[in-house]
């Protein structure tokens, strides 16, 4: 009998490439929605679980051999009211705390749970300055959005589950998140670096973090915090002069300042000017896991000229 990989947050981006990968490699994979109507897969259950109620289909946990945890508000989607940053992080701990419920009832044969996190763990902005995973956290909005999510992972390992947290950097993909964005504008011969363009970005292609989860459920050395950023990082114009080399778009125009996007969106501006500088640690000393795009000229080629 297939294993069955239970999914929070598989309609998003990450979550469909997932899910896509992990079928491909045999298994068999469910959904956690708010409406089980909601079937994106003839071959993928769809359980209906409600955040805000407290509810979740017992069926779902019972069912599932291993959690992947990628339900949460999108980070950059909006700009950060009092109100957004409250969704922000409850969509994370809330769901998060009623997955722990549902295993504390021991009707389960959950091997492992691997989690969501992401590098703000260490501030929205830390130069140039090398992060483990065992530097400290920072003390921004970011850094306790995921200090709060980290701390209600810690409820599921209370109950004997196997737990990974994955810190996840900046997720190359053209389906969504920062890629297309950046892309736009030098396809229309726009391309600009943002602010002084000496943030460093720490970035993973789509494939190589789902490979990554699926390593982390079956693999039982993956136990606890790991980095889920390639090597090295690259400064946001560096980044940006590679994809107009790849696309054969004229040169750089001058910066785009940093005031004007702090003016366009207000404190979320720190996710555009801010950087890290996040090192792979644990993913290259303790694991076999192998990049398939561990060079970021390779990585864009593969989504923006291959893809």
């Amino acid at each position: 009998m297939a294993t069955t990989v239970l999914i929070t947050g598989g309609t998003g981006t990450i979550g469909r490439r997932l899910t896509e990968l992990l079928l491909q490699q045999g298994f068999q994979v469910s959904l956690l929605s708010r409406s089980a109507a909601q079937k994106p897969r003839p071959n993928v259950a769809v359980y209906e679980w409600n955040i805000e109620k407290g509810h979740i289909d017992p069926q779902a946990i019972r069912t599932a051999d291993h959690i992947i945890h990628l339900a949460g508000a999108g980070i950059a989607d909006e700009r950060w009211t009092d109100e957004r940053k409250k969704q922000i992080i409850e969509s994370r701990t809330k769901s998060t705390q009623l997955l722990a419920n549902a295993l504390r009832s021991g009707r389960y044969s959950v091997k492992s749970f691997v989690s969501s996190s992401a590098i703000g763990y260490y501030g929205g902005d830390t130069a140039d300055r090398p992060l483990t995973e065992t530097s400290e956290g920072g003390h921004d909005f970011l850094a306790q959005v995921v200090r709060a999510w980290e701390r209600s992972v810690d409820d599921v390992a209370a109950s004997g589950i196997r737990t990974v947290k994955l810190r996840v950097g900046v997720v190359l993909t053209m389906e969504g998140g920062a890629l297309p964005k950046l892309v736009q504008p030098i396809r229309l011969g726009a391309g600009a670096p943002l602010g002084s363009g000496q943030q460093y970005m720490s970035w993973i292609h789509i494939d190589d973090l789902c490979r990554m989860y699926i390593q982390a459920l079956t693999d039982d050395s993956w136990q606890g915090i790991y980095n889920a950023v390639a090597t090295p990082p690259v400064t946001n114009e560096a980044f940006t002069r590679l994809i107009i080399d790849l696309l054969g778009k004229p040169r750089l125009l001058p910066r785009v300042p940093a005031f004007a996007i702090r003016l366009l969106f207000g404190e979320m501006a720190i996710v555009v000017l801010g950087g890290n500088y996040v090192l792979n640690k644990r993913i290259r000393e303790e694991t076999t896991f192998r990049y398939q795009f561990g060079d970021l000229a390779a990585a864009l080629k593969n989504l923006l000229v291959s893809g």
